[in-house]
């Protein structure tokens, strides 16, 4: 016998950064709310953020810090939600926090604005939570979602093994596919379809990049190795960390890479950019130091590893006095213009968040309802609109909540 169903004022389904907060705006409001997930736990992904301590945002978070299929879509959410209207949450919880100074020797920009707690980032969770404890809102975890439903009377009916809710609002916040292992699924893009929602394609991105062949045994050589450089696939360009690693290319620029690159596409790598022409400064050193070797000079700049790797084995040992300039040249070459092509990325298991979701098309970018469904709204990841690294997909969980929850507070109660 099925139970009876219980009613509520809204339905949130996910438990992830958008979807709690969301929930929590609305408790606030003096609404019932009921959190569902299939996760056995809350916010996973805020808890294994920033090394543990959550990027929870990001000071210079803007439209131009995020990919979707229709640009503009974005905007009017954030501009409605900044990012110092999260700090100031974080501030009055008494959440201690400190923002990304760039590395020692780097005049790396993207690093400021990152904020991150001192201590854990279960303090962001905890504050996401609180109102809803306070509230005695209905947090249903390990509840997978078996169905959700249009009722003729107007509203939505969810069902999981344990309970049949009801509301005359739902709000899909379940995420995208990136990392499998804490309980993503897909099941938004699922429910999206169901209701005749139109997906952008989604694939990975901030991902690791993986190696095959002889490109492969060379990041393994490498592996642990790391270095700033600027990195290039067509019109995107990032200067930022790169790391070897025993599969292949990762580190900052690696992952802002993945989320614009394509199967076929090289990786533009210099690995001095700062300096001018290598050329122009081997030929110098030549003359006025013609018994240093390339990769003394290379080491100067960069670990003594990957300045051997640039000169490759034939010159790494040799006196600058004895290379020809076409050698030089070639030389310049790896440390300035090195085109990789990756065989692929490490895919769901590793990313960082999931590329395209919900057509932006069939939602409103100001309150995030279904231009399809009256009371169905698509929050978070689950939508086509990606963030950079550096805490901006964090920014659009509470921006794209926040609009959506200012926007139940506003319809009339049932």
């Amino acid at each position: 016998m099925s139970p009876s169903p219980q009613s509520l004022d809204v339905l949130v389904l996910g438990a992830g950064a958008a979807g709690l907060f969301c929930a929590g705006r609305r408790c606030q409001a003096g609404l019932s709310v009921a959190v569902v997930d299939q996760a056995r736990k809350p916010a996973e992904k805020v808890r294994i953020s920033g090394g543990g301590r959550c990027n929870f945002t990001n000071l210079h978070s803007s439209p131009a810090n995020f990919l979707s299929a229709n640009p503009k879509f974005c905007i009017s959410a954030l501009r409605r939600f900044r990012p110092l209207d999260f700090v100031a949450m974080v501030e009055a919880a008494g959440i201690a926090y400190h923002e990304k100074t760039p590395a020692l020797g780097s005049d790396d920009q993207r690093a400021k604005g990152q904020l991150f707690c001192d201590g854990s980032a279960q303090e962001i969770i905890a504050m996401l939570l609180a109102p809803l404890r306070h509230a005695g809102a209905h947090i249903a975890l390990a509840s997978p979602i078996e169905r959700l439903e249009a009722r003729q009377e107007g509203g939505y009916r969810l069902t999981t093994a344990q309970a049949v809710l009801e509301a005359p609002i739902a709000v899909i916040a379940t995420g995208g596919k990136s990392i499998p292992k804490m309980g993503a699924s897909g099941i938004g893009y699922r429910l999206a379809e169901q209701f005749g929602h139109d997906l952008v394609e989604t694939r990975a991105g901030l991902v690791p990049f993986t190696m095959q062949g002889d490109l492969l045994e060379d990041c393994k050589a490498l592996a642990g190795v790391a270095a700033n450089v600027k990195a290039k696939v067509g019109k995107a360009t990032f200067e930022e960390g790169l790391l070897f690693t025993h599969r292949g290319l990762s580190g900052p620029a690696m992952l802002q890479l993945s989320s614009y690159w394509r199967e076929g596409q090289a990786l533009n790598l210099n690995f001095l950019p700062g300096d001018g022409p290598l050329f122009e400064r081997l030929k110098t050193a030549k003359q006025s130091q013609p018994r240093q070797t390339p990769v003394d000079l290379l080491a100067a700049a960069l670990p003594r590893a990957l300045a051997t790797w640039i000169c490759e084995p034939d010159a790494a040992g040799q006196r600058l006095a004895d290379l020809p300039d076409r050698r030089l040249r070639q030389i310049e070459e790896r440390a300035q213009r090195l085109a990789l092509v990756p065989s692929g990325t490490e895919g769901y298991r590793t990313a960082e968040v999931t590329l395209g979701g919900v057509d932006t098309r069939q939602l409103s970018g100001q309150s995030m309802e279904s231009l399809l469904h009256r009371g169905l709204y698509f929050i978070g990841e689950v939508v086509d609109v990606t963030g950079h690294l550096g805490g901006h997909n964090f920014q659009w969980a509470w921006a794209s909540a926040a609009a959506a929850a200012d926007a139940i507070a506003q319809r009339p109660r049932a």
